[in-house]
């Protein structure tokens, strides 16, 4: 049986303890430059996705009404061939306009766009509604007594408010 090896000293044991100043001083130079390599692709990788997303954010921004316009080209030809109908009668632009809106609110629909229209006796809400006029009626007080003008949400943010008359405190 052979007896382990004793007194080897810390060079045996560690092999960079036997090189010479000037191997370690290679070795650290070589980890030197890989580090520094491999931070220049990191830097660049960062930079082009920073880029990358500018630009991205910069189409999304040009472009973000592009889906709400073509669902109104439909709308914009529909009163385009209800003008060039040149003796259409009444009946015929009523039926025309009422075809019209329905395709409008379709599209506004379609772009998340939805009417604020609040019926009688609604409780006043100052987040979807403005006030107009405060005026006596036989119903609950802060309630709606009539809708002067619809309001609309786009994707439940007040795009613009419902104009309304609202019942007194009695």
């Amino acid at each position: 049986m052979e007896k382990p090896e004793e007194n080897q000293g810390p060079a045996a044991s560690d092999p960079t303890q036997a090189a010479s100043p000037e191997q370690k001083l290679a070795e650290l130079e070589a980890k030197h430059a890989e580090m520094a390599d491999a931070y220049l692709r990191a830097k660049a990788e960062v930079e082009n996705t920073r880029r990358r997303s500018e630009e991205e954010m910069s189409k999304a921004r040009k472009f973000a009404i592009e889906s709400f316009a073509e669902s109104l080209l439909p709308v914009k030809d529909s009163l385009e061939a209800g003008l060039a109908i040149e003796n259409a009668t009444i009946e015929q632009l009523r039926e025309g306009s009422h075809a019209t809106l329905r395709q409008l609110s379709a599209a506004l629909e379609r772009s998340k766009v939805l009417e604020i229209a609040p019926l009688a006796g609604t409780r006043f809400d100052p987040h979807q509604h403005q006030a107009i006029s405060v005026v006596p009626a036989d119903q609950e007080a802060n309630t709606v007594v009539a809708v002067l003008q619809k309001g609309y949400l786009i994707a439940d943010r007040v795009l613009r408010p419902a104009l309304v008359t609202v019942a007194a405190p009695k």
